[in-house]
């Protein structure tokens, strides 16, 4: 299902967050549970993923980690503000030491001149310290737009383990 480069990644990160004890949960939207997929695919990340929440509408972000409707009408949904409130959202919500959060679009519709197709901003740390990037990959597609999400949120997860 992934590709060799992935798994090996992934497999890199479930034995560095199983030799640190940290837990981790997703929060994705883009991605729409790439990330979570991919750590599963790996023997023993039961280990590690504690739980992914996969909130691809608004109402799910809203109901399932408690983003504010109002931040997502303020902000938009692809925004850095909700990319942290979905990270502390899945934090609050889950006993995981660790949150990735993705929100994005990946086309090949739903952009416009101030939120291009390719847009993509992630949340990834532990309470209180959740670091925010903004991602634009472009108008490679669809697939290539999640992929590169998926890459970076693997970088961002590594990057998180102390």
């Amino acid at each position: 299902m992934f590709a060799p480069g992935f798994l090996i990644r992934a497999e890199r990160l479930v034995a560095l967050y199983r030799a640190r004890g940290l837990k981790l949960v997703t929060a994705e939207s883009c991605t729409g549970g790439l990330i979570a997929a991919l750590i599963t695919e790996i023997p023993g990340s039961s280990n590690v993923l504690e739980r992914g929440y996969v909130t691809y509408s608004n109402r799910a972000k809203d109901e399932d980690l408690g983003v504010p409707s109002s931040l997502i009408e303020k902000f938009g949904a692809v925004s850095r503000e909700v990319a942290q409130a979905m990270a502390e959202g899945a934090l609050v919500h889950s006993p995981a030491e660790i949150a990735i959060s993705v929100t994005g679009i990946a086309g090949p519709d739903g952009g416009s001149a101030a939120k291009p197709v390719g847009l993509v901003y992630f949340g990834c740390g532990r309470a209180g310290a959740i670091k925010l990037l903004e991602k634009r990959f472009g108008s490679a597609g669809r697939a290539a737009i999640r992929s590169a999400a998926v890459e970076t949120a693997l970088d961002l997860l590594f990057a998180a383990a102390p």
